[in-house]
């Protein structure tokens, strides 16, 4: 699979938040696009990544 334009290998099935949690990201923090389409968070847990699957994380920063 494909994240933010990096080649990512899965080693078992997963969900976004799983994915998530497992790279450290806080998940009120980052919005994620799965294949086109925004993924909203009530449905991360249910949202499973694919080898074809490309997503985008972006990191919502404060500032001004």
């Amino acid at each position: 699979m494909q994240v933010n334009g990096e080649h990512v290998t899965l080693e078992a099935p997963v969900s976004v938040a799983d994915y998530l949690s497992a790279h450290r990201y806080r998940p009120e923090l980052v919005a994620v696009e799965l294949d086109g389409r925004i993924v909203p968070r009530d449905r991360r847990a249910d949202t499973m990544l694919t080898d074809g699957s490309v997503m985008e994380i972006v990191q919502i920063v404060q500032g001004g």
